[in-house]
């Protein structure tokens, strides 16, 4: 069976700030070692989890020169260049393919919502002009916007198109578009939720771009590679913690930003690097990360046996 190089865990990899315009340097040095020695099999930056759209341009060019610098080709490099500015989205590839990432992935522009014609256009206009190959990123909750299944079967006649990453939470789709897999077989399939991990893989996805794996790489890996053997018992347990992960720091906040408040927490309270949140966001207070301590406290020694 032919591996394809963009496979398996592809953390969405958080990014690391202590200030409004500044990198955590010493965290985020911690966090790729972290992700790197956990196995997984590349890096996807400036995500909706990295906090992408809501980082000054200064300090996403910043966050790709020291993140490639520091992997070196040891993983490839994925990294986000989702904008409404078609510009802006060029100068932040140029900026990673100038640093040495590998490919860059963008969603749909947000704000004022393109009919899937208008989204056909905009794919056929920007990848000519990139000087990485792309996956596309469906991402419809955050930007209005679904890449339908034909627009992705129309995606597939660009070879400067290496693959999706969806985010839909729905198996159906998930099923639609592995059903276009004969017209590009070198076509990668990753997924967003991690909730979805297993039954994407076993389904025929290549792959996940989860979040919980920036806390806890080593088991969305072991998750990845018993669903890619076929080992629905093990499958069946690993699903289950993660299950446990989602459940326990996902839902702590009230609010859509809890999942990203949870995770920086979990991993500031891990050791990992600083949980300061890009604005309109702030860290969580005393009583919540008293609760994600008290989840940590729980989750370790179970995803430790």
């Amino acid at each position: 069976m032919n591996i394809p190089k963009y496979h398996g865990i592809i953390p969405p990899m958080v990014t690391p700030l202590t200030g409004r315009n500044s990198l955590d340097v010493a965290g985020l040095e911690r966090l790729v070692e972290h992700l790197i020695t956990g196995g997984v099999h590349g890096l996807f930056l400036l995500g909706t989890t990295g906090e992408g759209p809501s980082l000054s341009y200064a300090l996403r060019q910043e966050l790709i020169e020291r993140t490639c610098r520091q992997v070196h080709g040891r993983v490839p490099v994925l990294v986000g260049i989702t904008d409404t500015a078609f510009e802006e989205s060029l100068q932040v590839a140029s900026w990673a393919a100038d640093a040495g990432a590998d490919a860059v992935v963008a969603a749909p522009p947000y704000y004022l919502p393109e009919g899937q014609a208008e989204l056909r256009e905009y794919i056929d206009h920007l990848v000519p002009e990139l000087p990485l190959p792309l996956f596309l990123y469906n991402m419809p909750a955050l930007t209005k916007v679904n890449i339908e299944p034909e627009t992705v079967r129309q995606a597939m006649d660009h070879p400067k198109v290496l693959g999706l990453k969806d985010s839909s939470c729905s198996m159906i789709y998930l099923h639609r578009v592995l059903a276009l897999q004969p017209h590009r077989p070198d076509w990668v399939f990753l997924v967003g939720p991690e909730e979805m991990l297993g039954d994407a893989v076993l389904a025929g996805a290549h792959g996940g771009v989860n979040g919980g794996a920036n806390l806890f790489p080593r088991l969305y890996v072991r998750l990845f590679e018993a669903a890619q053997a076929g080992d629905l018992a093990l499958v069946r347990s690993l699903h289950s913690r993660v299950m446990q992960v989602s459940e326990s720091l996902y839902r702590i906040g009230r609010h859509h930003s809890a999942l990203i408040k949870g995770l920086k927490c979990a991993l500031a309270l891990s050791g990992i690097c600083d949980d300061f949140l890009a604005e309109p966001f702030q860290r969580f207070l005393d009583p919540e990360r008293n609760r994600v301590r008290e989840a940590l406290d729980h989750l370790h020694p179970l995803l430790n046996s």
